[in-house]
């Protein structure tokens, strides 16, 4: 599957929001790109959307909905989940919801968290995910970074069990190595590593009979964007090697199939159910 996280430039590199206003959007340029690349390739995918991109930019997103793309919510305000209270991401969560659902008319069921924040630290969002009436999540990243994982959650597609119903949690793909797990489809990880060390993980993975979670934000197809003095773990992750990242795509467009999250997840039976407790949990090997 393939997962558009839409943000612009600015909206993760920990600028405070504040400062967003001073930034120049750029986010219809690689926004028309990446669309157009899709439409080459007949090929859909599940659209993250920022609650504050979307308010920005209704037409964007309705034609996102238009040419059959997913449309998911990002939250929107782009915070750390684990850095909000409950009631902060219930807010956020549905005020990115309802602008949406006015824009494309029907209900809003999947969600990815701002930088995979769903941790150990903020299990507790789960709950409220199932509240609102999110069916799907694509937030938990079975690795250890700085900024967010759950290094021992469950690596493949499976449902959690809350207070308010199950919810349908999409990981981002992970290959098993050196006793832990790597990532290697989107964002840094995809601008890393060489094209044909991502097929062939994709390949490993599809090879157990599972689907390969990609993802990507739009700013990526966009090299020429703004360039911030930052502090150097920031600079390099977002900055690193952005001329790669079309290519890569037009090559994965090519040689593999994709569609949208949901469509995938309910084709991806029996499923796994766990207590949200159990999102983290020793790992032997998945």
């Amino acid at each position: 599957m393939l997962t558009i996280d839409l943000e612009d430039w600015y909206h993760g590199i920990e600028l405070p929001n504040c400062q967003w206003s001073n930034c120049k959007d750029r986010i219809e340029y690689s926004v028309d790109l990446l669309l157009k690349m899709l439409k080459e390739e007949n090929t859909k995918a599940t659209f993250f959307i920022l609650g504050h991109v979307a308010e920005r930019f209704p037409d964007l997103v309705r034609e996102i909905s238009l040419m059959g793309h997913e449309v998911g919510t990002h939250g929107y305000g782009h915070d750390f989940v684990y850095e909000l209270t409950p009631g902060e991401f219930s807010d956020d969560l549905r005020r990115s919801m309802e602008i949406l659902e006015d824009i494309v008319n029907y209900p809003v069921k999947i969600y990815r968290a701002p930088y995979f924040s769903i941790t150990n630290k903020s299990t507790w969002a789960i709950d409220i995910l199932t509240r609102h009436g999110i069916e799907y999540d694509s937030s938990v990243f079975p690795i250890s970074n700085y900024r967010y994982g759950i290094p021992r959650a469950r690596r493949y597609i499976h449902s959690i069990k809350t207070k308010n119903g199950i919810i349908t949690e999409i990981p981002v793909s992970t290959v098993r190595a050196m006793g832990g797990n790597l990532a290697f489809t989107g964002g840094f990880y995809l601008r890393f590593f060489p094209y044909y060390v991502i097929k062939r993980a994709i390949k490993s993975i599809n090879s157990e009979g599972y689907p390969a979670v990609v993802y990507l934000h739009p700013w990526e197809l966009d090299p020429g964007h703004p360039r911030l003095e930052l502090p150097l773990r920031i600079r390099l992750t977002h900055y690193h090697n952005l001329g790669s990242t079309e290519t890569k795509l037009r090559n994965l467009l090519r040689e593999f199939q994709f569609d949208t999250a949901t469509n995938v997840a309910d084709k991806t039976k029996p499923l796994e159910c766990i207590e949200c407790h159990q999102l983290s949990f020793d790992m032997i090997e998945v």
